[in-house]
């Protein structure tokens, strides 16, 4: 479903950071479950299997690029863009699929990693979108209220 964004309201740094801390705490519950069933899973183990955690290692790394990227995918918000009313869309007003997600998924981790001047970007940007943004073709709009 195409949604119009010539006229779209950019959020700002603030609301975005937002929505990130409260997907955040969500990504930090699946962890959690993720070590506790590798806990549970390996009582009774012989001690030598204890020292090998690669499957859990495994689920820390891509569990959040999941999480993401499918409500990314199916519905274009995360749990936190929904409680700060943004959505995002590809540059034409459609939804992404699951390479842009992707993308913008390691796209959003080189934008922290250089102390997080992908995501201040979007105080400079003329169409206002950071970085991660711009690499994945994607963008954040405001939604209005309900």
């Amino acid at each position: 479903m195409h949604t119009p964004i010539e006229n779209a309201a950019i959020p700002s740094l603030w609301r975005r950071l937002a929505a990130i801390f409260y997907d955040c705490w969500l990504v930090a519950a699946i962890w959690l479950l993720g070590a506790t069933v590798d806990t549970f899973a390996r009582t009774g183990l012989d001690s030598a299997a204890e020292g090998s955690h690669l499957l859990l290692q495994l689920y820390l790394l891509v569990s959040p690029a999941l999480f993401f990227g499918w409500f990314w995918t199916h519905g274009g918000q995360t749990l936190g863009m929904r409680a700060w009313r943004l959505k995002l869309l590809d540059n034409h007003g459609d939804p992404v699929g699951w390479r842009q997600a992707l993308i913008r998924y390691a796209a959003a981790w080189l934008s922290l990693a250089v102390l997080g001047l992908g995501y201040l970007w979007v105080w400079i940007d003329r169409d206002g979108r950071a970085w991660h943004d711009r690499l994945s073709h994607t963008r954040l709009v405001m939604l209005q209220k309900n």
